[in-house]
């Protein structure tokens, strides 16, 4: 059964489009990284498929009262401030009723190496700390889905790759994450499947090695890139940047 579906989903910014009759079905244990330049849609994607913002076409998700969709997906925006001067636990609990003992906040705490800073204030962490609390906070929700914007940004290299395994860890018990990246590698390396969206379209769809080719690097991110096999899978690594070529 499909946790979520999208049927030519289309926003509109006055006359602009911003994104372009985007269809999409995710399925139970699948690790999906959405990527594309800046401006390709890939937020607008996801708030639309959400509900969040308004759009043509269809969403199972968008289709849902707040409480179904509460249970059906978590979500996790870019914008990542805290603003209350509550404890790491507390926060993260929020996602279960303000229930600190909840098996699922001790294992989001765990999953995101927040132990040890259970007690402590929030606010009074570091921007990368702070990601990672409302990480944590997106997986003590439970969902069948998650929906993360650019999670890994502003975290260290050994909590991007934690997080990531952690989101594979999802998939690999059934759940299913959409994830936006804009680090190519950390998505040729873990997800299951690549959407690619430019000027708010999805140009390309499928598992990593047939999507993540030199032709396609090339015309949509203008880059040139090293791509290998590697006994822990492919890695991908960017190299320079290409001329696009001009289209009529």
């Amino acid at each position: 059964m499909s946790l979520l579906t999208t049927r030519d989903l289309t926003v509109r910014r006055g006359a602009r489009v911003t994104l372009d009759h985007a269809s999409l079905s995710v399925e139970p244990g699948e690790m999906i990284g959405l990527i594309g330049p800046n401006g390709a849609g890939k937020s607008t994607l996801l708030r639309a498929a959400l509900g969040l913002i308004a759009a043509e076409g269809d969403s199972t998700l968008a289709k849902m009262s707040p409480a179904a969709r509460a249970k059906a997906a978590a979500w996790l925006p870019q914008a990542r401030e805290i603003a209350w001067p509550v404890s790491v636990a507390h926060l993260v609990s929020l996602a279960q009723n303000e229930c600190e003992d909840a098996p699922e906040v001790l294992a989001a705490l765990k999953r995101m190496d927040l132990l040890n800073f259970a007690d402590r204030k929030a606010t009074g962490l570091s921007g990368g700390e702070q990601a990672r609390v409302l990480i944590a906070r997106a997986l003590a929700q439970d969902t069948p889905l998650l929906l993360a914007d650019e999670p890994t940004a502003g975290l260290d290299p050994a909590h991007q790759i934690g997080c990531m395994e952690t989101f594979a860890a999802l998939a690999r018990e059934g759940r299913s994450v959409v994830v936006s990246l804009h680090d190519l590698g950390l998505a040729a390396r873990h997800c299951t499947r690549i959407v690619v969206l430019s000027e708010g379209r999805i140009v390309a769809d499928g598992p990593p090695r047939d999507v993540l080719t030199e032709a396609l690097l090339a015309e949509v991110f203008a880059i040139r890139c090293h791509i290998a096999e590697t006994p822990e899978g492919m890695v991908l690594h960017p190299l320079s940047q290409v001329a696009r070529e001009r289209r009529c």
